[in-house]
């Protein structure tokens, strides 16, 4: 207790009086140099609290009968009570549900997501929820968090989101005015079976060489091209590819096409990808034009291709329908104006038109990383003239026009309806078929693709919380049974065993890791459908990162620790990357033909499945007769035997069979003829045969049959289909 006053300042007299048991009147005399009756009278005439003159402190003056009573030695101590007012904490109350994800139950507790981050921190089995929409699938674990954030749970329905968020997407314009809308090219898409002549096709039709770009005699991505006509006016042709695993493409092709050019080889007729082709068009209401090709080889037959299109549903002119076929050879040029002239003809029939002033509306047709240009993507405008500047969002990706270039690779400076544009300056790769919209500033764009991309996660949250109610279903269901049959059982219960530990159930056999990259989204998107495919149980195939790209030095450390391959299609790997892909003993498969990749997949997943061996059987002889010789002491029990069929090596596998069954398996101790010891005996030889195994007994009719074993490897048992 402080009691400051003129004289004294800065005296704890409390603490004073506790160690040395003066009384503070003394004290008081004996600092100051003043009487008893001046100091009592002073000190009783000190208020309540009191401000020091020199230092100007407050402190508390206490009556002095305190004091007196512990001088007496008494035990009366006048103490007066404190009152302190504790009042109750009431804790918020949080909805909580099954199956929250990290967002939704920050949300419902007000916080953000770090913190719920630093709550599983702390909590067993709570580190492996590391993302904003990881699912939380362990009820006492989301309990544990609410619990340690200061909350009271309470359990309650799902609903459709704590927050909704405002609609920042966009869509496309309304139509536009018939009376701005002019004239535009066709949009013309040739499509077919592989090897029936498209590329050879466009070739002819635009004066170029685009066929020796394609690796294996096919096309393997989805071109766009504009090609002038002598009348002078434009066609825009899309080739896509007539192989298997580019299905997905020749659907996007129709999608976004005017008129389907159907390419049949008059030499084969309607094959697998024409057919497909043909469901493609009919889906997509797109009018189809039959190109008849090759026409000009000895074996070719148009009469007979009509008859098999006719059988496809494809009512040709000819058969009173209003689908037009020409014959042409795209090789000779033949009959090439008069196919012009049909898609003209298709064209105006169709009155074709576009409006080039408003906003830009487009198709990604293929996108692709270069490593000097950096993201690209081909578009085809539908609807405005693309500039340079124009802000455009395809699908979750968006970028600024920094430059354009046509299907030659020349610059230009706007793009017109119908008209196949390169784009670069995307932030991110859009991907093949997505639709592209123009915005009018970056932060537009920004907050649509942020939208979008929300939007896919709260999807996919969804579609993973179907699968999670589907297991939670199946798990209950197989408890409900347990359950029934416990009680069906009694209360009798199993002995007490001890607790083993938990099982983690993983692949033990062969598999293979795999990281692909592609020269163009389409490629990959083609590849990635066809490994769907795999179904085979003797190897796993574990397709740990595709991409868009050339291979760098992250794929190969990620193959490494995978212990996987790297695939790559039309892409390449640099000096550095390769040389440090060999001292870590990484494969590094790089093709340019798909079916050729795929061959060497099946190649690598066979060579990793263990090699079986199978007996080969060398040859068999029949027990004639069983003799007992005596060898020293022992008694030895011999086989006379004659030679049925091949030879018997003495160094080899026997087996004695009795019926089915298998008495012996093992190596002979002496093989003879007559009494001479032999290395083999042959066809209708006679020989006598003892083993190892001296408690054997031989019978009358077994046979005695010689194997080796062989090694014999093992393919994988799958088709890609092509």
């Amino acid at each position: 207790m402080n009691i400051s006053c003129p004289v004294v300042c800065r005296v704890n007299w409390k603490l004073y009086r506790l160690i040395t048991g003066h009384c503070m009147k003394n004290v008081l005399n004996k600092t100051a140099g003043i009487q008893d009756a001046s100091i009592n009278s002073s000190l009783c005439a000190l208020p309540a609290r009191r401000q020091c003159l020199l230092c100007q402190s407050r402190s508390i003056h206490t009556d002095t009968s305190l004091y007196a009573a512990k001088a007496r030695n008494t035990r009366k101590k006048l103490i007066r009570p404190v009152r302190v007012n504790i009042k109750p904490i009431k804790q918020e109350v949080i909805t909580i549900h099954p199956s929250m994800t990290v967002i939704e139950l920050a949300e419902a507790m007000n916080r953000d997501t770090d913190h719920v981050f630093d709550v599983l921190a702390y909590i067993e089995g709570g580190i492996k929820y590391d993302k904003d929409n990881s699912v939380i699938d362990n009820m006492k674990v989301i309990q544990e968090v609410v619990k340690k954030s200061g909350f009271r749970s309470k359990l309650g329905q799902r609903t459709s989101g704590v927050k909704v968020k405002e609609n920042k997407d966009i869509v496309k314009q309304p139509p536009p005015d018939p009376a701005v809308l002019t004239r535009r090219p066709p949009i013309v898409t040739i499509m077919g079976h592989v090897d029936h002549g498209k590329t050879t096709l466009l070739d002819a039709l635009r004066k170029s060489n685009v066929v020796a770009q394609e690796f294996g005699g096919i096309t393997q991505h989805i071109g766009a091209f504009m090609v002038k006509l002598k009348t002078g006016e434009g066609i825009t042709f899309l080739d896509t590819p007539g192989h298997a695993a580019f299905s997905a493409m020749r659907a996007r092709g129709a999608q976004v096409t005017d008129i389907v050019v159907l390419v049949v080889a008059a030499e084969d007729g309607v094959m697998n990808q024409t057919v497909e082709s043909i469901s493609h068009a009919k889906t997509a209401e797109v009018p189809v034009i039959v190109a008849i090709n090759k026409i000009d080889k000895p074996e070719a037959d148009i009469e007979r291709t009509k008859q098999m299109l006719l059988e496809h549903q494809l009512i040709l002119e000819d058969f009173g329908g209003d689908v037009q076929a020409v014959p042409i050879s795209a090789l000779k040029g033949t009959n090439l104006l008069e196919l012009e002239e049909a898609i003209v003809t298709q064209a105006e029939v169709m009155e074709l038109k576009a409006d080039a002033v408003g906003l830009v509306e487009g198709t990604v047709i293929e996108s692709s990383t270069d490593s000097g240009r950096g993201k690209l993507a081909t578009v085809v405008i539908r609807r405005g003239t693309l500039k340079k500047g124009f802000c455009l969002v395809a699908g979750t990706a968006w970028g600024k026009v920094r430059g354009m270039f046509d299907d030659n690779g020349h610059p230009i400076q706007e793009a017109p309806p119908s008209t196949p544009v390169e784009i670069i300056g995307w932030k991110d790769l859009p991907s093949a078929g997505d639709e592209v919209l123009q915005v009018e500033s970056e932060s537009i764009a920004r907050e649509v693709t942020t939208w979008r991309k929300d939007q896919q996660a709260m999807k996919k949250v969804e579609e993973d919380q179907v699968m999670i109610d589907e297991k939670r279903a199946e798990h209950d269901h197989v408890y409900r049974e347990e359950l029934i049959k416990r009680r069906a059982a009694g209360r009798k219960r199993p002995p007490r065993t001890q607790k083993q530990k938990e099982i983690i159930i993983t692949h033990e056999g062969p598999q293979l890791a795999l990281i692909l990259k592609g020269d163009v989204d389409g490629s990959v998107e083609a590849i990635l459908d066809t490994l769907d495919s795999f179904h085979s149980k003797k190897c796993r195939l574990d397709l740990i990162h595709y991409g868009v790209g050339n291979i760098t030095e992250s794929d190969v450390e990620l193959a490494k620790a995978f212990n996987g391959e790297i695939f790559g299609f039309n892409v390449q790997a640099s000096d550095p990357v390769s040389k440090s892909a060999a001292s870590k003993q990484v494969p590094i498969r790089l093709h340019k033909v798909i079916y050729k990749l795929f061959d060497e997949l099946k190649a690598s997943l066979s060579s990793r499945l263990p090699v079986l061996k199978e007996e080969e059987t060398i040859g068999e002889a029949r027990v004639q007769q069983v003799f007992t010789i005596t060898e020293g002491t022992k008694k030895v029990p011999v086989a006379g035997c004659r030679c049925t069929r091949g030879v018997l090596y003495k160094k080899k596998h026997f087996k004695v069979l009795r019926g089915e069954e298998v008495v012996y398996d093992g190596p002979v101790s002496s093989l003879k003829h007559f009494k001479n010891e032999v290395d083999s005996i042959k066809t209708d030889v006679e020989c006598g045969i003892s083993l190892e195994d001296r408690g054997m007994k031989f019978k009358v009719g077994d046979i005695i049959r010689c194997y080796d074993m062989q090694e014999v490897t093992q393919d994988i048992d799958w088709e890609p289909g092509f």
